[in-house]
Formats: C-alpha cells, structure tokens, sequence
C-alpha cells in the first residue's frame, strides 16, 4: 500500500466531453481515468447565479494522480473545458490516504 503519494481528481462536464478531459490530462501527466455517467441536478437560481445553463446529462471523470502533477493536470482542465467552454466543466482534487493495486512507472521507462 502506498501512503500520500496520490490525489483524486474528480471532473463534472456536460455529456460527451469526457475524452477532451482525457486528452488535457494526459498531456498534463495523467494516465488514465474512469467516466461515470450522471445526471446534474442544479437550479434556475444557481444557473442565474453562475451564468450557465444546466444539462441535465453530465459526465464525471475520475483520475488517481500523483500529487506532482495534480496542479498541472487542473490547470489543464480549466484551460481546456473550464465554465467558460461548451463543456461547461469544473474539476476539484481530494488528498488519498491510501492507495493500493496502483503501479507506477519507474523513472528510467518514463523516457520512452
């Protein structure tokens, strides 16, 4: 088991823009993630509140990172599909305590 090495990153965007997720974060080092699908559930006042309009479809991608290139990967999904783009994302990062079945690459294959 691996202990704080990792963090969770969770991105909500509007259904069909979970591969524009992937491609950011895996230009800014994640490797893979998982997509659920859902249903968001905001308001007329917090789309009034935000200046946004709520699709109901929405998509959640769910990336275990290291914590070296968690702010690389967030700053590449805001760019890419933040509030202000079609995918109407928002991306947001949790502390894992512990991780486990997690292989991570030793650093002379990360030059291939």
């Amino acid at each position: 088991m691996m202990d704080n090495e990792y963090e969770v990153i969770f991105c909500i965007v509007n259904e069909g823009f979970s591969d524009a997720v992937m491609d950011a974060a895996r230009r800014a080092g994640a490797t893979g993630g998982t997509v659920v699908r859902s249903r968001g559930t905001a308001n007329a006042e917090a789309e009034k509140l935000f200046g946004i309009t709520v699709a109901p479809q929405k998509e959640i991608v769910i990336m275990l990172v290291e914590k070296g290139v968690r702010n690389d990967i967030l700053h590449a999904l805001y760019s890419s599909i933040g509030l202000d783009t079609p995918g109407q994302g928002i991306a947001f990062s949790l502390p894992v305590d512990a991780a486990t079945g997690v292989f991570k690459k030793k650093k002379e294959d990360q030059t291939e």
